[in-house]
């Protein structure tokens, strides 16, 4: 675990137990660069904005973090909907580690995801990758192989069909590209890294999936379960050059279930009044719904103090 995360969780862990300092809070992110930190910084602020004293802890990724919020060593946590319900279960790269005390407090909006490339390269489509240098591996980041496998499968294509350059890590990826040992890399849309990243290069373009039939994406749900399509018109985010459609799917913050009632409460009832100051902060949040916070949790189940919320304001 990083380090940096265990002695803030300490503080907060003793906080937490400290009657007046009851409401100190820690988030959970991956690494500054991701989405993931950018999510966790906007839901900070807005817990901030609602009276919880919040501060955010980054870490490689979720696989890190993942099981110390379920041990109880900080109190959220932001991820995807799927890599938290692999980690209840043990499912997929937890083999057979279970971590059954994760809930989820809220669904944020949808991660949409794309594979990068230079605009001014000559590779349009996914199909294009065949046989060129791509970013593989991803040994701190067990998330990523099976959501590239997804993207590759909407053009008939596997990982082998690639040249495969190992990273650790999205953020490693990006600056692989960025030194010119691979065509590609792949990212969510709205992370500060790819902007980093399209400045650097004078330019990126977003490939979309390879196809966008039913068929398609039932392919891409043999390697990510809880994907779906998603389309972002032109210029909405760097790289999206024209009308595209991309892999998306849920994410989510999470927490543990011996975290008081009263806390879970609260941090959902401020992202619930605060979308605006998410918004502010991480402009991707503008595609929040505080309406759509109760979704489908899949195999897990909300915390009390969520659906506590959720019952006040009648969202079913």
């Amino acid at each position: 675990m990083n380090k940096m995360i265990m002695t803030a969780v300490v503080g907060a862990g003793l906080a937490l137990g400290a009657g007046a300092q009851a409401q100190n809070v820690g988030i959970a992110t991956s690494n500054p660069g991701s989405l993931f930190h950018n999510i966790g910084t906007a839901v900070a602020n807005a817990a901030n904005a609602g009276g919880l004293n919040t501060t955010i802890q980054p870490a490689t990724s979720p696989n890190q973090f993942i099981p110390f919020i379920n041990d109880g060593g900080i109190e959220f946590g932001v991820a995807n909907l799927q890599e938290v319900n692999y980690a209840i279960t043990g499912e997929a790269w937890w083999a057979g580690k279970t971590n059954p005390e994760l809930r989820v407090v809220a669904h944020l909006m949808p991660l949409v995801e794309a594979i990068f490339v230079r605009a001014d390269s000559d590779i349009m489509s996914v199909a294009d990758l065949k046989g060129k240098p791509m970013t593989d591996g991803y040994t701190a980041q067990n998330t990523i192989l099976p959501q590239l496998s997804a993207f590759y499968a909407t053009a008939g294509l596997t990982r082998d069909d690639v040249e495969k350059v190992s990273v650790a890590s999205v953020v490693a990826g990006a600056d692989a590209f960025v030194a010119g040992d691979t065509v590609g890399f792949i990212f969510a849309h709205g992370a500060g890294k790819v902007r980093e990243a399209d400045a650097a290069v004078g330019g990126l373009r977003a490939l979309g999936v390879g196809d966008d039939s039913d068929a398609a994406l039932a392919a891409a749900r043999e390697h990510w379960p809880t994907a779906f399509f998603l389309e972002l018109p032109v210029g909405a985010m760097p790289g999206v050059l024209e009308d595209t459609t991309y892999i998306a799917f849920p994410q989510v913050i999470f927490t543990h279930a011996a975290v008081p009632d009263e806390v879970v409460y609260q941090m959902t009832k401020a992202m619930y009044e605060n979308a605006q100051v998410m918004a502010d902060t991480f402009p991707p949040f503008r595609a929040f719904k505080p309406e759509n916070m109760k979704g489908d949790p899949g195999t897990a189940q909300f915390h009390p103090g969520a659906l506590k919320f959720f019952e006040e304001v009648g969202l079913k």
